[in-house]
């Protein structure tokens, strides 16, 4: 949480993705009466014509001041502009201070699974044993869907046509990329959330109203989420992550499109739980993240930016690359059969 506040769930309990599990309370905004003005008094006369005590609550409207008038009559009385509670009043500038209420930040589970333990007064760590596929770029935030095929396969582009009118909370999966008029589709019916190949960066910025910058992307004003697997323009997906994305239809997915491309990188997901019995039944397999011949990546820099392939052999010698700098490498197999040396700091693991 931004703040500290109260957590709201027990270790070990289970909790669903719209779960609260952790509640802070924002100070409300402080708001300024010109009682002085307003009265038409001397600024150390203003606390004296003052009714509410400190702290005390009043509503937007109420009588907080009233002066004598002359002989009973044309009394100046001086209402409430807002609700709050009664901060302070100065002698100096004859100005009143009303704290508006508290604003609730909650923060919830984002996933379906167990808390595995408790951060005392800031949130919890939810555990889960799920499927996740990590694309290369995304907009928009946290949310929960269900997923749907909604292309024939990994290479086909998703158009407006095959957004349906029945697809409001829906995670719809493309091929190798979404249109403009797809996302303002989606958009208009309620989809919850769009994965594609890749999407056009003219397209994006239409959509959202700007250009995207190189900060971390997640907070934008939109009602879905896009994540793109491959890259910007219109990219086949790969057919791996294609076939688990359709294995997994009909579930009930956790999507996030936040991206940090510089230090302390942050990639969209897509997060889909699978039994839940599994969730504390297991110990998760730590070799399946281990670079090792035999392990499943993809490169993430060029000039094999988004390809998969399979490690050959991690030579012990270090490379000179074209910066100069002497980097470890990785020999691999690309999919398409082509044996290359690649920086094993532009590779990520897939595990399954």
């Amino acid at each position: 949480m931004p703040i500290k506040g109260e957590v709201m769930v027990k270790d070990g309990e289970r909790v669903k993705p719209d779960t609260v599990v952790a509640r802070a309370m924002l100070p409300g905004a402080l708001q300024t009466i010109k009682l002085a003005e307003k009265l038409g008094v001397e600024a150390r006369d203003a606390p004296g014509f003052f009714r509410p005590k400190i702290g005390e609550a009043i509503e937007k409207g109420a009588i907080i001041a009233e002066t004598k008038g002359f002989l009973g009559k044309f009394k100046q009385t001086v209402p409430s502009d807002f609700t709050g509670t009664v901060e302070s009043i100065s002698e100096v500038t004859g100005n009143v201070l009303i704290r508006e209420a508290s604003i609730p930040v909650d923060v919830t589970a984002y996933i379906e699974g167990f808390v595995a333990d408790v951060i005392p007064g800031e949130g919890a760590v939810v555990e889960t044993r799920a499927a996740m596929v990590q694309g290369i770029f995304g907009v928009g935030g946290e949310r929960v869907g269900t997923i749907r095929i909604a292309v024939s396969g990994p290479k086909e582009l998703l158009d407006a046509s095959a957004i349906k009118d029945d697809d409001a909370g829906k995670i719809l999966v493309g091929g190798g990329g979404i249109t403009y008029d797809a996302i303002q589709r989606a958009s208009a019916v309620g989809v919850t959330g769009l994965i594609a190949g890749g999407v056009k960066d003219s397209d994006l910025t239409k959509f959202l109203g700007y250009d995207i910058g190189v900060a971390i992307t997640g907070q934008e004003a939109i009602n879905l989420t896009i994540l793109v697997t491959e890259g910007f323009g219109f990219l086949n997906m790969a057919d791996r992550t294609f076939a688990l994305l359709k294995s997994l239809e009909g579930k009930a997915a956790s999507i996030n499109g936040a991206t940090q491309i510089r230090a302390g990188v942050i990639r969209p997901e897509i997060i889909v739980p699978l039994a839940a019995d599994l969730v504390k039944s297991k110990e998760p397999d730590l070799s399946a993240f281990e670079l090792k011949p035999g392990a499943s990546i993809r490169v993430i820099r060029e000039p094999y930016f988004g390809m998969l392939a399979t490690v050959l052999d991690l030579p012990a010698q270090l490379m000179v690359v074209d910066s100069g700098t002497e980097v470890r490498v990785l020999k691999a197999k690309l999919e398409n059969g082509s044996e290359v040396l690649v920086p094993r700091a532009n590779v990520e693991i897939i595990a399954t």
